[in-house]
Order: C-alpha cells, then structure tokens, then sequence
C-alpha cells in the first residue's frame, strides 16, 4: 500500500494497449481508476472534427476526467519526439495548439504537455531554441484562456532530445517567463526520465518543488510497474506530498504482466480532499 496519499491517473496512450484508443477511458474506469491522461491521440495535427468528437465523447462517456494531454509531438513512431522547436512545424504546432485548447474546455483538461524535440543538424541551436520559446509563449498564452498550464519535460532514449535534465527544462521555462511574460509554464516531473538521463531525484525534487505541475512514474531500469526496478517511487512521492506536492502522479510505464496488481484498487480513485 502506497504510503503518501496523492492521486494516481493512468496513461492510456502507453498502458491499455490491448484495447482500441477510444475504449481506453472505459477500461481505466473498469479498473477503478477516475482519471487518464493521453499522448496526442491521432497521427495529424489538426485531425478531423469527427475523430476529435469521438474522443471527447470516449473520456466523457466513461465518466473519466482528462488531466493531462501532450500536444502534438509529430511521428513518434517514427522517431519525432515534438515539434515545439522545429521552424518548419511552428504554424503546424500553433494549428494544434487552438484544438487542444478546445479539446480541454470540452474535457475539462487543463493540463497539457509540450514535447520539445530532437537536434536538427542542419540550422542552429540557437534558433531552435528561440523558435521553441516563441511557440511555448503562444501555446502557454492559449490555453490561459481556459485556465490550464503548458508543461515541459526532459525525455530520455536514444533520440537526440534536447532537454535531458530538469535544469535544462528550468532553463527553457525562465527564458519563457522573463522574456514573453507567460507564468503558467510548469516543469513535468517523469521520475523514470530523469533518473534514466543521470538526475539525482531527491535533489530535483527538493529544488524544483515549486516549480513541478505534474509527476509520472515508471520504475528504471525497464521503465516497468513500481517495483520493478530501483527507484524507491513511493519514498520520493511521499516525499513530495510532505513538501506540499498535491497534484496527479500519473502511471507511464510498459506492464510486464497484469497492469495494478502493485496498486490496491482502493488506491486507484481520486483521493477525496485534495486539490488538482
């Protein structure tokens, strides 16, 4: 039994795999969880309307709530790990910007990730950086309209992704603030990317508290079901919900065999009294 009481989500873009997209919700519900999360759920940017009312339908009808929705991050099958500081996909990533908006006033979603993408060799650093701050202004200033938040995240594997680690997330979110003035800007804290890519999780936790607007979990190595692996997930957690953390802890992970035999099914629902 987990030790802290924050409220777990579950990840259906990466768990419930077995099931087509659209009855995800339904099968976390059946499983007695209250809240999902998602990957951007269709190959394009801007899908069509009945495809995006589908989904809509899928999380509301299953009496889920939506906590989390990653933006556009183009073909991650292939290889793509977002679009945020790509020139070439800024009026792309802006189009699918004003859908997640919508998509989150429809949901009540108000979290919403942005990946922020791989090295492209053949322009510089620098404009790949300035092309993201600009976009992640734009994004953040959007979705303020309906109240959510943009979070930003260090991704590990073997993808030249350019923020690794929570400073270079930090880094990215204060250029933002100071020079575009967008404050709701959070850093997304996946405990197994950032003990993958060399972060010491207790120090990264203490420091950036302040700053962390949303937690996921898989156990590393394996990137496998707590208890797997060696993080001590439910001591950082606790930790966290000591420090005054109060939002989701949502469940990323690859199931190496029954999804939750790790999580009591008490433990599963919204945990009453506490905030999002």
């Amino acid at each position: 039994m987990p030790a802290h009481h924050l409220r777990y989500a579950v990840n259906c873009s990466i768990l419930f795999t077995d099931r087509p997209l659209l009855q995800r919700p339904a099968a976390a519900k059946a499983a007695g969880f209250d809240a999902v999360e998602f990957w951007w759920p269709f190959t394009a940017a801007v899908p069509p309307d009945p495809d995006v009312r589908a989904f809509v339908d899928a999380v509301n009808d299953a009496d889920v709530r939506l906590i989390g929705l990653n933006f556009f991050a183009g073909d991650m099958p292939g290889g793509d790990r977002g679009v945020l500081s790509s020139p070439a996909h800024s009026a792309e990533f802006r189009d699918n910007v004003e859908l997640v908006a919508m998509i989150g006033a429809a949901t009540g979603c108000r979290s919403f990730n942005a990946l922020y993408g791989n090295r492209i060799p053949f322009i510089t650093r620098e404009l790949q950086d300035d092309t993201a701050v600009a976009n992640l202004a734009f994004a953040a200033n959007t979705v303020a309209r309906i109240g959510g938040t943009v979070l930003v995240e260090p991704v590990s594997g073997p993808f030249p992704y350019l923020l690794r680690t929570a400073a270079d997330v930090v880094a990215v979110l204060d250029r933002v603030r100071t020079e575009r003035g967008a404050p709701n800007l959070a850093l997304l804290a996946d405990l197994y990317h950032l003990t993958v890519n060399g972060d010491d999780l207790s120090k990264v936790l203490a420091e950036h508290l302040d700053r962390i607007g949303h937690v996921q979990i898989a156990d590393a190595p394996g990137r496998h079901e707590p208890g797997t692996g060696d993080i001590d997930i439910d001591g950082h957690l606790s930790r966290l919900e000591q420090s005054g953390y109060r939002g989701w802890v949502s469940l990323e992970y690859v199931a190496t065999g029954p999804c939750f035999d790790w999580l009591p099914r008490e433990r599963r629902a919204a945990t009453k009294g506490t905030s999002a």
